[in-house]
C-alpha cells in the first residue's frame, strides 16, 4: 500500500504548541535547504515555510534550494565568507567541525537558553543529538535524520525458498541467504544478485561505518581529531565487503550509491543497503512485496547515523537569530516533523512526532518506517573529523582500492590511516 500525505492536514495551527513566542521585531530569513529546485520535497518545504510565514507576518522567509548537501555547504560557506550568510540552513550533521572551524555558526544553546528551550532540546532522540554537540554546547538541531537499513524483496525470498519475514541479521546469513537469492539465465549470466551494498564515494564510506560499528568499534571519535581506519574492526569490515563479491553474492567491482535503488526496483538485486530517506521512493515505485530490516552485523547490530540538522549562522542580528530559532522550533514541532517524515521517509527526530495521529496511521500502514527507529539504539554518529573532506577521501580511496582489486584491506587502511594522521596532526 502506498501511503500519501494529505497536504491539507491541519499542521499549521497544531504546530503552534511546539514553537516559541515569535519575535516582535521583523526579520527577513534566508533558508538554505539541501535539495534541487525541482525535487519532490520542495512542495512540502514550501508548505511548511509558507505556514510559518503566515503565522509570523512580521517576518519573511525565502527557501533557497541549493543542490545536494555538499553543494549547499559550499554555497553557505562561500556566502558566509563574503559577509552575506543565510540566517538558517539545513546542512549535514557531520559538517559541524567544518562550520566550527570556519567560525560561521552560533551554538544554538547560546540562543535557546531558557528552561523551556532546554526542555525542547531534551525532547529529541539522544542518538540524533550526539552529533549536534561540541565541547559541551549544542550547535545544531536534528531535522531530516536517517540511518541506512536493509531493504529486501520478499517475493525474491519466496522464490528462493526463504522465509520472507526473516531477512539476514548477520554477515554469515548475508552470505548464506545471498547465495540462495542469486539468479542466473540459461547462459550463466547473473540476472539477480543476492545483495547490493554501495562501496563508491561518500555513500560507500557512510555504509562502511555501519559495518565497523557492528564489530564494536568506530571510525572517528566525538573530538573530531581522531580517525580510526587501521583497526581490526575496519579491516574485517572491508574484507567482508570483498568476500561478498568473492563468493558470488554481490557483483564485483565498485557499486554506486545512486544506481542502487533503481537496481532494487528493477529486480537486479534481492536486497540492498541504503538510507531510510529512500523509503517513500521505494514505497511509491516497488511492484513487488518488500520489507525492511536492520543492517546485518558482524558481532551484533550496528549502523551509522546520517542526515541533516538546522544551523544558525553567526553574522546575523539578534532579531534574525530569534526568528531563526522560532522557525526551527516550528519546523521540528511534532506535527511538522511528522509531515516531513511521511513525505520523505526520513526518521522524525522526536518521540512526540511519532505519537501524532498522522504518524501513528502512517506507521500502521507502512510498518517498514519503524525499523530505523528501532535500530537507533544500535546506531553511532557518522564519521566526522576536522578537515572532513580530506580525511574522508582517504577512507573512500581505501574502500575503492580494495573492492576494485587494487590492494588488500590491510594495505589500503594502513595507507589511509597515515594520510588521516598527517592531516589531523596539528589538531592533536
Amino acid at each position: 500500500m502506498t501511503y500519501k500525505w494529505n497536504s491539507a492536514m491541519p499542521f499549521v495551527m497544531a504546530a503552534l504548541a511546539g514553537a516559541s513566542a515569535t519575535s516582535l521585531h521583523a526579520a527577513d530569513l534566508e533558508f538554505y535547504f539541501p535539495v534541487g529546485v525541482n525535487a519532490p520535497a520542495v512542495a512540502t518545504i514550501e508548505e511548511l515555510t509558507s505556514a510559518w510565514a503566515a503565522q509570523n507576518p512580521q517576518h519573511t522567509v525565502e527557501a533557497v534550494y541549493a543542490g545536494n548537501y555538499e553543494e549547499t555547504t559550499t554555497k553557505a560557506l562561500t556566502a558566509a565568507q563574503a559577509g552575506d550568510p543565510p540566517q538558517v540552513a539545513v546542512l549535514l550533521a557531520i559538517d559541524l567541525f567544518t562550520l566550527v572551524e570556519e567560525d560561521v555558526i552560533l551554538p544554538i544553546s547560546d540562543i535557546a537558553n531558557s528552561a523551556e528551550d532546554q526542555a525542547w532540546m531534551d525532547g529529541f532522540y539522544p542518538a540524533f543529538m550526539s552529533d549536534a554537540k561540541f565541547e559541551g554546547k549544542t550547535y545544531s538541531i536534528p531535522f531530516q535524520r536517517s540511518t541506512p537499513v536493509l531493504y529486501y524483496n520478499k517475493d525474491a525470498f519466496r522464490a528462493a525458498g526463504l522465509d520472507p519475514e526473516s531477512p539476514p541479521e548477520t554477515w554469515d546469513e548475508m552470505i548464506e541467504m545471498g547465495k540462495e537469492l542469486v539468479v542466473t539465465d540459461d547462459n550463466g549470466n547473473v540476472t539477480q544478485w543476492g545483495t547490493r551494498i554501495p562501496t563508491l564515494g561518500l555513500g560507500g564510506a557512510w555504509l562502511f561505518g555501519g559495518l565497523v560499528v557492528s564489530k564494536g568499534d568506530v571510525l572517528s571519535t566525538e573530538t573530531g581529531t581522531e580517525a580510526r581506519f587501521d583497526t581490526p574492526a575496519a579491516r574485517e569490515s572491508l574484507e567482508f565487503l570483498q568476500q561478498l563479491s568473492d563468493e558470488g553474492v554481490m557483483q564485483p567491482g565498485g557499486i554506486s550509491w545512486g544506481d542502487t535503488p533503481k537496481a532494487f526496483l528493477e529486480g537486479q538485486t534481492a536486497t540492498m543497503w541504503t538510507s531510510t530517506g529512500n523509503l517513500s521512493f521505494i514505497n511509491e515505485n516497488a511492484e513487488f512485496d518488500w520489507g525492511v530490516g536492520f543492517l546485518p552485523g558482524g558481532d551484533g547490530p550496528g549502523a551509522p547515523l546520517g542526515g541533516g540538522n538546522f544551523y544558525i549562522f553567526s553574522d546575523t542580528t539578534e532579531e534574525e537569530r530569534d526568528a531563526a530559532l522560532d522557525f526551527i522550533k516550528f519546523m521540528t514541532a511534532p506535527e511538522n516533523a511528522a509531515t516531513w517524515s511521511i513525505a520523505t521517509g526520513y526518521v522524525a527526530p522526536r518521540p512526540d512526532a511519532w505519537e501524532t495521529p498522522e504518524m501513528e496511521e502512517y506507521a500502521a500502514e507502512l510498518p517498514q518506517a519503524l525499523v530505523a527507529l528501532d535500530q537507533l539504539p544500535h546506531a553511532y554518529r557518522e564519521f566526522a573529523t576536522f578537515q572532513r573532506a580530506k580525511v574522508t577521501q582517504s577512507l573512500v580511496d581505501a574502500i575503492e582500492s580494495v573492492v576494485t582489486g587494487g590492494s588488500t584491506a590491510a594495505e589500503a587502511l594502513a595507507e589511509a590511516q597515515e594520510e588521516a594522521d598527517a592531516v589531523l596532526g596539528d589538531y592533536n
